[in-house]
């Protein structure tokens, strides 16, 4: 007789993550980030990608220069069970050092995350966590369209205001208005 038994799945905290980290379950080069509990493997970039999330981080770097810290793919805490690697972030700089104390939701003026393959995922998941976390700007750069998606005003049904920049166009940064990117630039 067969018998039928629920399958539940094990969730992680950030320290059990982390953890998983230092006694080598999970390898250094290993691409993967932890979200809501689960250890989401995150696809290889392509030439495309690394390309425009290089042309992104050297643009704002100099724009931002002695304004704000621009981090490239590293993990931002949300919550005691996610923390993603978008691949821009631009945070605020502060008294206690990053080296101190991981970045997190209250440092963010931006984050970026470049798609090839993810581009469903982070329209999803990714701007979901992100607006329910108050990150107050996220863009999601599409590699194949050369397009970006300005997401803004987070709340807990999503972003009230996202709007698409396409062929020939400028954006500004919220948080810093007098910085602009030009698609030519990043798409370069």
């Amino acid at each position: 007789m067969a018998v039928e038994v629920a399958a539940t799945r094990r969730r992680f905290t950030r320290a059990e993550y982390h953890r998983m980290g230092e006694v080598g379950i999970l390898r250094r080069d290993d691409r993967v980030e932890l979200i809501r509990g689960e250890v989401v493997e995150m696809p290889p970039p392509g030439r495309r990608h690394r390309a425009f999330v290089g042309n992104l981080n050297q643009l704002l770097v100099v724009r931002l220069s002695g304004r704000a810290v621009v981090w490239m793919q590293n993990p931002i805490v949300l919550t005691e069970d996610t923390e993603p690697v978008p691949d821009i972030s631009v945070l605020r700089q502060r008294a206690v050092p990053y080296k101190e104390r991981e970045a997190d939701a209250e440092d963010v003026f931006l984050l970026i995350e470049v798609a090839d393959s993810s581009l469903a995922y982070d329209r999803s998941t990714k701007a979901r966590l992100y607006s329910e976390a108050g990150i107050p700007e996220y863009w999601v750069v599409d590699c194949t369209a050369e397009s970006v998606e300005v997401y803004r005003t987070p709340g807990p049904e999503g972003y009230r205001d996202i709007r698409l920049v396409d062929g020939r166009a400028t954006l500004t940064l919220q948080a810093f208005s007098d910085v602009e990117l030009t698609t030519a630039q990043i798409f370069a």
